[in-house]
């Protein structure tokens, strides 16, 4: 038996953070896995923070930790097609570092933030996530 929709949106949803810790090892913001869990503004703002990243000589180190719940559903015909999701991501210990040096970068430190999500079942049967917004450090 299949994954329901919620669970298959979820597990996206983590898997697009892990791609993007991933990739925040280099900064590398063509890494080919981001494409595969996050399309739309969602892999924009991935693409366009892991470059800037770059372009600053930044590495990300860690992993975010996540406690994402579904907040809705969206249904067409019957089938599930969207799924809206809210986290207390913890990004703690998901940290920037100089380049080359593993100097941490300046003003920066972690902690909880409130996270929404949008995912979306793909024509191919895929789901990818298509927006998120992350709010302050204390935001939830």
């Amino acid at each position: 038996m299949p994954d329901p929709p919620e669970r298959r949106a979820i597990d996206t949803y983590l898997a697009m953070w892990r791609e993007m810790a991933a990739a925040g090892e280099t900064s590398n913001s063509d890494a080919p896995g981001l494409a595969k869990h996050a399309t739309g503004d969602a892999l924009i703002v991935i693409k366009n923070s892991l470059a800037e990243d770059d372009r600053k000589g930044l590495i990300t180190k860690g992993s975010p930790k996540s406690d994402p719940q579904v907040t809705n559903v969206d249904r067409a015909d019957g089938v599930v097609t969207v799924v809206k999701i809210r986290d207390c991501g913890d990004d703690s210990a998901w940290l920037k570092y100089r380049r080359g040096t593993n100097e941490p970068a300046d003003g920066q430190g972690g902690g909880r933030r409130s996270i929404l999500a949008e995912v979306k079942a793909q024509p191919d049967g895929s789901w990818r996530v298509t927006r998120f917004a992350v709010q302050g450090v204390g935001s939830c």
